[in-house]
């Protein structure tokens, strides 16, 4: 826990700092002629975002958590929002999540379910969106050298995609090729059959959550699109308030790029790794200090405001049952 402090704080640090070693003296400047009202619209798409979230959750989980109002679920996204800024590599999202679940009623297997099907629609989603950005690329004559930009991002999305649903197909075989790799490293024959009867178990939760009806799924993935789209808007939304003129399509790849590079970083938030992709793919567009308002500004939006107003919510909803796990673990 200590360390987790630790990193959260230089991970704040380096989030701020980065941009206003890099924009100049001007910063402040632009900073302040920033419309006020364009960032409580920022603000406001956020909460827009999360309540779809919310609304995709409360679909794919199709009532076995009980009567889940829009309220709870929205507590339930906006708490992993929080844990997801707030750990490093976004590690504490994933646990915080599965632990609300299970604290409704859900079974492990069930709970894990949901959040690999809810992860599949988010990766279709980049998937068809970075489609669209190589044909604006290519259509709009873009310096075709960016290729390598749009293409790795894709292969990597297809190339997983199409291996978890051969994984789901050969299932069985999978299972087998596992059992005889723990078996050569001597793990212990009670060990592989608990988890052989886990993935079992995780197998047919998968299929029943996928089995539901194909409306439900479809708009689900409308829900996450429309999420998606609002959040990564706001990158163009703070360039566009200092007025300066770029493409949406590009500001896209940024954000997606940066994110990505901000993992590497080990930081909460991607704090460090985020700022200086997305300064070094926006300085060929925009001007340096420019740049840097706007990375300062959009990471306000999605990193310190999902800290500001999802640690308290974290804290009533999530801190008890995340506190009691990690004593009994301990115990």
């Amino acid at each position: 826990m200590k360390r987790t402090s630790w990193l959260l704080g230089a991970g704040l640090i380096a989030a701020l700092a980065i941009p206003l070693l890099l924009g100049g003296p001007g910063l402040f400047a632009q900073l302040r002629a920033f419309p006020l009202d364009r960032l409580l619209f920022m603000l406001g798409l956020v909460l827009i975002g999360w309540n779809l979230n919310a609304l995709r959750l409360r679909l794919l989980l199709a009532g076995r958590a009980g009567t889940l109002g829009q309220p709870r679920a929205l507590g339930i996204v906006i708490s992993t929002e929080f844990a997801y800024c707030a750990t490093p590599g976004g590690t504490g999202g994933p646990v915080t999540l599965l632990t609300l679940l299970i604290r409704h009623g859900m079974r492990p297997t069930q709970a894990s379910a949901v959040f690999a099907v809810d992860q599949l629609i988010d990766m279709l989603f980049f998937l068809f969106a970075l489609v669209g950005v190589a044909l604006y690329v290519f259509l709009e004559a873009v310096d075709l050298r960016i290729g390598w930009m749009v293409g790795v991002p894709l292969l990597l999305l297809s190339g997983g995609l199409i291996f978890l649903g051969l994984l789901l197909r050969h299932y069985s075989r999978a299972l087998k090729v596992t059992g005889t790799w723990l078996r050569k490293l001597k793990v212990r024959s009670q060990t592989r059959f608990g988890l052989t009867r886990r993935l079992l178990h995780f197998r047919l939760a998968l299929l029943a959550t996928l089995s539901l009806p194909r409306r439900t799924l479809a708009l689900a993935f409308l829900l996450s699109a429309g999420h998606w789209l609002l959040r990564y808007s706001l990158l163009y939304l703070a360039i566009t308030g200092l007025g300066q003129s770029i493409a949406w399509a590009w500001t896209f790849l940024v954000q997606m790029l940066s994110m990505a590079a901000g993992h590497l970083s080990f930081l909460p938030g991607g704090a460090g790794g985020t700022e200086l992709t997305s300064l070094a793919l926006l300085a060929p567009m925009i001007a340096k200090q420019e740049a840097a308002a706007a990375i300062l500004i959009w990471r306000f939006v999605t990193y310190y405001f999902y800290l500001m107003a999802g640690a308290p919510v974290f804290l009533a909803f999530a801190s008890r049952s995340l506190r009691h796990m990690w004593r009994s673990r301990r115990a």
